[in-house]
């Protein structure tokens, strides 16, 4: 019996979004859905200190259920754990309550967290949807690489059977490169490689402007010299990026007026880059802890080098969405990660970047010292890495990997 197809399509997620009209992975790739003519449902938390409550919403001709919940960012360990524990109970009740009358073709999710499998079970044997992961985040391995929880412990084991349920129940899986695809089946045996493919982070090249703006304002507003290169660190200070390494770099050029890093974010660790800043008193440098991201976005317009950092004791291959922001404001790539990911190699390999260890400060050094030698390389590599942006990271290429693989081979 052929299937039927509805163009429904639910998107879980543990984003908060808020207009389906603004920059992001997820709402660029929700927008493409809709305007190919689907019916977008989207269902996401909203954590109890914004003080909402669960409710419905039609924003951009996409519908959206806020379920109430704990705090899932910004938060203790203790709640942030007991909200991400619930989280899969919450938005199951809220599916039965809201979306009892739709059936869906499709469940779109994307990690972290892992805790979706309620909701899709559910959804999969009364709708018969098909269902396809956006694998941003290998938990708990991460947490066991950073010695956060213990290998083989209670709370590892039982997160493992999470994650296994969680593979199993998705029909396909996307990952965000090759290394990330090569490290899920050669971990996840049970897994068919026919459901496992390369879906990268990718974005709606709408917002791409190619032209990159006079910085002689800029430079003045902030007090950096005319010829200095303008480095940018924007995302999350936490355990993850390797942070201790950010300060040794920070500290190598803190009176050089060659440089000036920009580092804005948040985390767990930014109060230790804080105390860094407040004892040294950098002259070209600036710590900025949040910024709304339109403008974080207008200062990036001005970055000619974006740091990707990640603990050199990662044995998963991360991959940060924050490197579409710094290709598309044409930066050339600083990455400083662990030997598992193949972030750095890309940006090698496609000449927009460089890559070093985490904790490698002087090839770190010599790199920079190239690109700041040798103006040429760093703009070059900027175009690079623009072009590259443009050919593999659109997210007309995400959606046609989802529909191809959903609708083309099962309808």
């Amino acid at each position: 019996m052929e299937r039927i197809i509805k163009k429904n399509i639910l998107f879980l997620t543990a984003v908060r979004i808020l207009d389906p009209e603004e920059k992001g992975i997820y709402t660029d790739l929700l927008r493409k859905f809709r305007d190919e003519g689907f019916n977008v449902y989207v269902v996401c938390p909203e954590e109890r200190r914004y003080g909402g409550i669960t409710r419905m919403e039609s924003i951009s001709n996409i519908n959206i259920l806020y379920v109430k919940s704990l705090n899932l960012q910004k938060t203790g360990l203790v709640e942030k754990g007991l909200a991400t524990l619930s989280l899969s109970w919450l938005l199951y009740r809220g599916i039965k309550k809201y979306f009892k009358n739709v059936n869906f073709d499709l469940l779109l999710y994307s990690t972290p967290p892992i805790t979706y499998n309620k909701s899709i079970s559910y959804l999969k044997k009364r709708d018969q949807a098909l269902t396809y992961l956006l694998l941003k985040d290998i938990f708990p391995q991460n947490a066991v690489d950073l010695s956060m929880i213990r290998e083989g412990g209670l709370i590892h084991r039982y997160f493992r059977k999470v994650e296994k349920r969680l593979y199993l129940l998705s029909d396909y899986i996307g990952c965000m490169s090759e290394a990330n695809k090569t490290y899920i089946l050669k971990h996840h045996s049970y897994l068919s490689p026919n459901r496992v493919e390369v879906n990268p982070n990718s974005i709606d090249l709408k917002w791409l402007n190619d032209l990159k703006p006079s910085s002689i304002e800029f430079r003045r507003k902030w007090g950096i010299n005319s010829d200095a290169l303008i480095c940018l660190y924007g995302g999350n200070l936490g355990k993850p990026q390797g942070i201790d390494f950010l300060i040794e770099i920070l500290e190598h050029y803190k009176n050089d007026p060659r440089i000036f890093f920009f580092i804005i974010g948040d985390g767990t660790e930014f109060n230790k880059l804080r105390n860094w800043f407040l004892a040294n008193k950098p002259l070209y440098s600036k710590l900025i802890n949040y910024l709304p991201k339109i403008e974080f976005d207008e200062i990036a317009k001005y970055g000619e080098a974006g740091l990707i950092l990640l603990d050199k004791r990662f044995t998963i291959p991360n991959f940060p969405s924050r490197l579409l922001t710094y290709l598309e404001n044409k930066m050339s790539i600083w990455a400083a990660t662990d030997v598992s990911t193949d972030i750095g190699q890309v940006a090698k390999d496609n000449e927009f970047g460089f890559s070093v260890e985490n904790d490698d400060l002087n090839q770190f050094i010599n790199n920079v010292e190239g690109e700041l030698r040798d103006k040429f390389l760093n703009e070059n590599r900027g175009i690079n890495g623009y072009n590259y942006l443009i050919e593999n990271y659109n997210v007309r290429n995400s959606f046609n990997s989802i529909f191809n693989s959903v609708y083309s081979n099962n309808y």
